[in-house]
C-alpha cells in the first residue's frame, strides 16, 4: 500500500488504488451520482472548459498559495468538504482526514453525520475545525448539536441548505448498498473479494453515529439510525428559522449548498459570513448547474461582501486557480480527500491534499501569479 501511495502522482491514480481496493458498492457510493449523473459529469467538464492565460516576465520564483479566509490565515485556498460514512472507506477515516489537514494547516469541516463523536473529534484531530449542520425535524436537538459544537471548539458553523431531502442514487440501488446494510449474496461475495477492507471493516466494528444519538425517541445509534435520520431531514426549514440560528450561533456561519443568486444576495443580506457554492457533488439534485459555472453570477450577486467557497469537481490545482478566476476565495474537496484516505488512511490523505497544494503553486508559476490575491476575478 506504501509503495502504490508513494507511485501516485495524481488524484486520479489515489482514485483508482481505491477503486482496486474497495468493493465495487463501496466505491461507487463514493464515485457515484444522482439519477443520470448529468450534473456529476458536467462538475468535471466546467472545469475543462475554464482557460486560464498565463503572464510573463514576472518574478514566480517563491510562489504564496496561503490567503486569510474568514479571518483565520490558511496555507492554501483550499479545505475539505463535509462527507458522511466515509468510515465505508477507510475506518476512523474522519479523523485520518482532519488529521491530514490540519497537519497541512488547511480547515475540515465535519459532518453531521460522522461517526466520530464531536467531543472525540475535537480532542483527537485539532486543527482548524468546522461543524456541518444537517437540519432535522427535531429542531430543539439542532440546538443541542449547535451547542455541543460550540462547547468543544467549533468556531465556523456550515449549514447545509440543500438537502431537504436524499437524492435517488440508482448505482446503489443496483449494487444493493443501502443504510443500514442488508447484505446479500452479492455483497458478501463482494467483500470477500476483497479481503484487506473486509478484516479492516471486521476490526474496526460498526460505526456508532454519536452526534446524533437521540435525534429520534428510540436511542439506537449505529446504521440504522443512520437511515432514520435520512428520513428526518426538515423539508420545512425556512429563511426564518436560518435567522434564528444566525442570531443563536455567535460564530462564524457559512451557507452551503447556494446555486442561485438571488438566493446568495439574501443569505449575504441575512447575515451569512461566507457563501458556499455546491451542488452536492452531483449527488442529489441531477440536472442542477455545474458549481464552477454558477459562480460568476453568485459572485456578481454577493458584490464581495462575503468570501464565497466551491465545491464539487476539484480534482486538480489548478482547478483552485479557475475557481478563484471565476470569483471564489477557497474551493472544498471529498472525493478527492477520500480517495486518498481510501488507498491509504491518514498518510494518503495527506497526500492528496499534498498533491493539490503542489500542484497549485507549479500552475501559480506557469501562470504568472506569485501571490494568489494578486488573480483577477471575472466574476
Amino acid at each position: 500500500m506504501a509503495a502504490a501511495l508513494a507511485r501516485a502522482v495524481s488524484i486520479a491514480d489515489l482514485r483508482e488504488i481505491a477503486r482496486r481496493r474497495l468493493p465495487r458498492s463501496v466505491f461507487e457510493f463514493i464515485d457515484g451520482g444522482a439519477e443520470d449523473e448529468t450534473t456529476l459529469r458536467d462538475n468535471r467538464a466546467a472545469f475543462e472548459r475554464v482557460r486560464l492565460v498565463p503572464r510573463v516576465l514576472r518574478d514566480v520564483s517563491d510562489p504564496q498559495p496561503g490567503i486569510t479566509l474568514l479571518g483565520r490565515p490558511i496555507a492554501a485556498p483550499l479545505l475539505v468538504a463535509p462527507m458522511g460514512c466515509s468510515m465505508l472507506a477507510w475506518p476512523e477515516a474522519d479523523l485520518a482526514i482532519a488529521r491530514a489537514a490540519a497537519s497541512l494547516k488547511l480547515p475540515y469541516t465535519m459532518s453531521t453525520m460522522s461517526p466520530v463523536a464531536i467531543e472525540t473529534m475535537a480532542e483527537r484531530a485539532g486543527g482548524d475545525l468546522w461543524f456541518q449542520l444537517y437540519v432535522l425535524k427535531n429542531r430543539g436537538f439542532n440546538d443541542r448539536l449547535v451547542d455541543r459544537a460550540w462547547a468543544a471548539g467549533f468556531r465556523t458553523l456550515v449549514v447545509t441548505l440543500d438537502l431537504a431531502t436524499g437524492g435517488r442514487r440508482e448505482r446503489d440501488l443496483r449494487n444493493g448498498l443501502s443504510v443500514p446494510l442488508r447484505l446479500g449474496w452479492r455483497q458478501v461475495l463482494d467483500g470477500l473479494a476483497h479481503p484487506h477492507w473486509a478484516l479492516q471493516m471486521m476490526a474496526s466494528g460498526l460505526p456508532q453515529f454519536e452526534n446524533v444519538r437521540g435525534a429520534m425517541a428510540d436511542a439506537g445509534a449505529g446504521l440504522s439510525i443512520a437511515a432514520r435520520v435520512g428520513q428526518s431531514l426538515d423539508a420545512a426549514w425556512s429563511w426564518d428559522d436560518l435567522a434564528r440560528l444566525r442570531e443563536r450561533w455567535p460564530g462564524t456561519l457559512v451557507a452551503k449548498g447556494v446555486l442561485h443568486a438571488g438566493d446568495a444576495a439574501r443569505l449575504t443580506a441575512l447575515g451569512a459570513d461566507a457563501v458556499w457554492v455546491s451542488n452536492h457533488g452531483g449527488r442529489q439534485l441531477d440536472g442542477a448547474p455545474a458549481s464552477l459555472d454558477a459562480l460568476p453570477a453568485v459572485a456578481q450577486a454577493v458584490a464581495g461582501r462575503v468570501p464565497l467557497l466551491l465545491d464539487s469537481g476539484v480534482r486538480r490545482g489548478v482547478d483552485i486557480l479557475k475557481a478563484r478566476q471565476c470569483g471564489a476565495q477557497a474551493v472544498a474537496v471529498g472525493r478527492a480527500a477520500l480517495y486518498g484516505a481510501a488507498a491509504g488512511g491518514e498518510a494518503g490523505a495527506r497526500r492528496a491534499l499534498q498533491m493539490l497544494i503542489d500542484e497549485l503553486r507549479t500552475a501559480m508559476m506557469l501562470s504568472g501569479t506569485r501571490r494568489l490575491d494578486a488573480v483577477e476575478s471575472n466574476g
